[in-house]
This record gives C-alpha cells, sequence and structure tokens, in this order.
C-alpha cells in the first residue's frame, strides 16, 4: 500500500508529490495525460517561469521528481475510489488496481465550448479565458469578448478599463443583460454586437470574427470565459461534499469532507470563494499545503500522537 495515491499531474499534482517526495513518502501519481492548458502556448504570473509553455513546466516537474525515489508516476487513467480496509483502492483504465492511505485528487476542470466555428483550435493561442493570465499580451489591441452572459459583460468592462480603448462584446445571439449593465458598457465605450457568432478565423493580431449575416469583426485578439465541469466524477464516487458548480469543497489544507480525501488546484475551492481561481501558482501553492497537511497527519498516526482538541 501506497502512502499517498496523487490523481493528476498538472501543477497541484506535481508540486505535492514533490513535497510529499522531500518527506520520503511512498507516493503514486496517476496521469491521464489530458491537461487543462496544453492548448496555451505560454503560462504566467509564476515567479521564475513567467512565459514558460505549460508543456516544459510539466516537463522539469516531471524531472524533478525523479530525484525522489519514493515518489512512482504512473501514465494511466482512474476509473473509480472507494474506500478499504486501512484505507483507499482506485481502479485503473487498464483494469488493475492501487491502493494508499491518502488520496489527493488533483484532476481539475475541462472546458466546454459553444458552437463556433475555429473557436477551439485558438483557444490558448489567440483566444483566451483570462484576463490576468492574457491581458498584458493582448494590452493595446482591439478585442472581442464573446458572450452574452453577466460574467462576459464585466470582463468587457474590465479589459476596457485596463487593457483597451477599443472593446466590442459579442453576445452571439440577443443579450440578456440588465439595463444597468448595458449602459455601463455604453458609457465605457465597450460596443455591443448581438448578431449570432458562426466563426473564429486567423491569429493573434489578425483575428476575425464572423457573424451569421457573414458580417466580420477583425480583432488583435478574443477572450471567452468558457462553461466548465469536473474532469473527473471521483470526488462523487468517494462521496466528498460539492458545491453547486460541481467544485469540491475544501479547508485551507485541501481537506475534502471525507477524512483521508483531500483536493487541490482547480477542481476544488474553500466556501470564502466564490469560484475556483484557476491559476497555475495557486494550483501548485494548493498542492503543497494539502501535501504537507497529509504527511502530518501520516506522521501522527504512525507515531500515536493525539492532536490536542481545538477550543473554539
Amino acid at each position: 500500500m501506497q502512502d499517498v495515491i496523487v490523481i493528476g499531474a498538472g501543477p497541484a499534482g506535481l508540486n505535492a508529490a514533490l513535497v510529499l517526495g522531500r518527506q520520503q513518502r511512498r507516493t503514486l501519481v496517476l496521469d491521464s495525460g489530458r491537461p487543462r492548458n496544453s492548448p496555451a502556448a505560454e503560462m504566467h504570473m509564476y515567479l521564475s517561469r513567467d512565459g514558460f509553455s505549460p508543456g516544459e513546466f510539466r516537463a522539469i516537474g516531471r524531472t524533478e521528481l525523479d530525484a525522489y525515489g519514493t515518489v512512482r508516476l504512473r501514465q494511466a487513467g482512474v476509473t473509480a475510489a472507494k474506500a478499504v480496509e486501512g484505507g483507499f483502492e482506485v481502479g485503473l483504465a487498464d483494469g488493475t488496481s492501487e491502493q494508499a492511505r491518502k488520496i489527493l485528487l488533483a484532476t481539475g476542470q475541462v472546458d466546454h465550448f459553444p458552437a463556433v466555428d475555429g473557436l477551439v483550435e485558438r483557444f490558448g493561442k489567440c483566444v483566451f479565458h483570462c484576463p490576468f493570465c492574457h491581458g498584458f499580451e493582448a494590452r493595446n489591441k482591439p478585442l472581442a469578448v464573446l458572450g452574452g452572459d453577466f460574467v462576459s459583460a464585466v470582463l468587457s468592462l474590465y479589459l476596457a478599463d485596463r487593457f483597451s480603448t477599443d472593446v466590442v462584446l459579442c453576445t452571439n445571439g440577443p443579450a440578456a443583460l440588465p439595463e444597468e449593465l448595458v449602459r455601463k458598457l455604453r458609457d465605457n465605450g465597450v460596443a455591443l454586437r448581438e448578431e449570432p457568432v458562426t466563426a473564429v478565423e486567423g491569429e493573434l493580431d489578425d483575428l476575425t470574427v464572423v457573424f451569421g449575416d457573414g458580417t466580420r469583426l477583425h480583432r488583435g485578439a478574443l477572450f471567452h470565459k468558457t462553461a466548465t465541469t469536473q474532469h473527473s466524477l471521483l470526488a462523487a464516487d468517494l462521496g466528498c461534499e460539492r458545491f453547486e458548480d460541481g467544485c469540491v469543497r475544501v479547508d485551507e489544507f485541501g481537506q475534502t469532507s471525507v477524512p483521508g480525501v483531500f483536493a487541490a488546484g482547480d477542481l476544488a475551492r474553500q466556501a470564502a470563494f466564490p469560484e475556483a481561481l484557476t491559476f497555475v501558482v495557486l494550483g501548485a501553492a494548493d498542492g503543497a499545503r494539502a501535501a504537507i497537511k497529509i504527511d502530518n497527519e501520516l506522521f501522527r498516526a504512525d507515531a500515536g500522537i493525539t492532536p490536542p482538541a481545538v477550543r473554539r
């Protein structure tokens, strides 16, 4: 039996494995090979790694784990997870299974796109989801935002405030926005296009939004906040409490509602946050915090140490 099984090999999973390896914990990292940010050419807001390729970042992380003999990486999808005596068992896509005393879920989320030709292929290249991650590179360009909901409208206002004097909100059909918000868009110079969007063409600095009536809008980049769902149903299988948006509820150390099951990265959030903060640097930090807590719990259990009652 392993000490810990880490399911997912993104920033959260790899950094957790690094911490656990340094504490000489028998750790198995299971990687499905489908990272969420693989389409992106660059990642940002990570000190010393700003502008790095996400693929290069993961490759470096995997190489660093080679220094720790107690950590093993296995390319395998996980199909099931359940509690067993002494810990947990996970079933793998190849029909085998593995057991561990603790589980860390780091399986992330999946993006879902509207039916617009060319959108998926350009995601992370000239179609972006986050102004913190990609707004600086899009500064001073004519920008478009795709989406007719409240979040998209606010994103348009944010881009107009920080990065561009030429922002167009393409609602992809009739907008259902409060009149006050429409007034704010107008007052801040954000144009509104309500025609259906059929395609996105071109590349960064030469992007074209194609509307259903045949008209075209030339932009430098496009922002779109995708709908997301959990990449894996393992948290539900294990009985972890989740929020209405599907994110797994955790405390500040990544502990879920199920003792022994932890979660880190994009799939999890604390009750204090209205949505998951899906930044690479925060995912890595989540993984480190969870790993430290896991190691502490394992040590106390093996040493027979009972923590004192917490006064409230």
